[in-house]
């Protein structure tokens, strides 16, 4: 990635991570970006209980609003990154926009026509979008500046990804789960989601609007011209191929524990809470993400980000071991606290494993936003776990996600090609 720093070394402790002038201007308005599918996203834990209830779902049923909304990023990342390498990062982002704004509308014949179907459908279109962003955005931020620093400067920005899914659960059960409650008093509906997601769908469009019109640097340095043969792969990279692993699994746990949250705070043996009540207290797991990631951006300033990732990963594991075994407001706050765990996971994983791609850094990111697709996966194993032992034990899932996170941050993302470790 040589090439695109345009600052000096005495800057690379700046606010926003080593980045010019006019590098910092489009990073701050990233962050609207990162911001809005962060609340999208997070929506999606609100939904669950929501879907759940009103069609008479089991726990495996209701994962599958997981399983389409990021099985998406299976099925689109490989034709975003081609269309992202055709048409640049910026136009990128304005196709994924609207991609996402389409996909929201969507929700609104959803909930018309009772439809569950209907709603997987409208999820995976917005999910499309979403994807298409991550596949522009991600790497984008990471060429902003000096390679160096590239981990600490996308947790900045992940950190108002965090910030949107800290907002999203507590309007989401304003306006979604206790409107849905006055209307169960009546009969089921879905009508809830309509208004919620018809603003998501004027926002979302008037983003495409406004980076439409944006003037962003223009980076060159990952990109091949019409007459240049670009050689290899991004998958001959051995660290990209275990961070791919490490965002599936990452992802995985992240998704699945954040989807299981509001039934797990229902349980007699936990807290015993109302949906509406349950779902504010995902501020605090989102919540816990969002600052991790402000601290995290400045600490690895001045530590190995491998070395903070594994630390994280471990104490994850210590936090939902005790989840599993413990009951009442231990177990509660346990696994509330694994979403400050979780704040530089994300960033410094898909960092880490971009490191050194050179012009194969577009492929790699496309490769990265593909193993998203834990998100589909995990969530639906840890719904057929709970089916048959449990909410509580079926945590043992996300554990076992985050022992291979400890592993990838101490060793595995140290940067190597399998070809020159076949010579070694």
């Amino acid at each position: 990635m040589a090439g695109t720093s345009v600052i000096s070394e005495q800057n690379s402790s700046d606010s926003i991570n080593g980045a010019s002038h006019k590098n910092r201007f489009a990073l701050i308005s990233l962050t609207s970006l990162f911001f809005m599918w962060g609340f999208i996203t997070c929506l999606n834990d609100i939904l669950i209980p929501h879907l759940k209830a009103i069609f008479d779902l089991n726990y495996t049923q209701s994962m599958l609003v997981q399983f389409c909304f990021f099985g998406a990023y299976f099925l689109v990342s490989l034709p975003a990154g081609h269309l992202v390498k055709k048409v640049g990062y910026q136009k990128g982002i304005v196709a994924g926009l609207v991609v996402a704004a389409f996909g929201c509308l969507l929700f609104y014949p959803a909930a018309s026509m009772h439809s569950y179907a209907m709603f997987l459908s409208a999820l995976f279109v917005l999910a499309s979008g979403i994807t298409i962003l991550q596949v522009s955005a991600n790497p984008y931020v990471t060429l902003l500046g000096p390679a160096k620093s590239a981990s600490s400067r996308l947790t900045m920005t992940q950190a108002f990804n965090a910030l949107g899914t800290t907002v999203a659960p507590y309007l989401g059960a304003l306006f979604i789960l206790n409107e849905a409650a006055s209307a169960m008093e009546v009969a089921p509906s879905a009508d809830s989601v309509k208004v919620p997601y018809l603003i998501l769908t004027a926002a979302l469009l008037l983003l495409a609007a406004i980076f439409a019109w944006l003037k962003l640097p223009h980076i060159s340095s990952a990109e091949t011209t019409k007459d240049e043969v670009l050689s290899g792969s991004a998958w001959q990279y051995r660290h990209l191929v275990l961070g791919a692993l490490g965002i599936f699994v990452y992802v995985g746990a992240e998704v699945s524990i954040g989807s299981f949250l509001i039934i797990f705070f229902g349980e007699a043996n936990i807290a015993g809470l109302e949906e509406s009540q349950a779902a504010k207290y995902l501020t605090y797991y989102w919540g816990g993400a969002m600052v991790g990631r402000f601290i995290g951006a400045a600490v690895m300033q001045k530590l190995a980000a491998g070395k903070v990732l594994g630390f994280n990963a471990f104490a994850a594991v210590i936090l939902i071991t005790i989840a599993m075994l413990s009951s009442g407001s231990v177990a509660m706050w346990a696994i509330l606290l694994v979403g400050l765990c979780n704040s530089i996971m994300f960033p410094t994983i898909f960092s880490l494993a971009l490191n050194g791609l050179g012009k194969h850094t577009g492929q790699g990111a496309g490769v990265l936003c593909l193993a998203i697709v834990g998100g589909a996966i995990i969530p639906l194993i840890q719904g057929a776990i709970a089916d048959i032992v449990g909410v509580q034990l079926s945590f043992i899932l996300p554990v076992l996600c985050y022992v291979y996170i400890v592993y990838y941050g101490l060793k595995g993302a140290k940067p190597t090609t399998l070809s020159s470790k076949e010579q070694a």
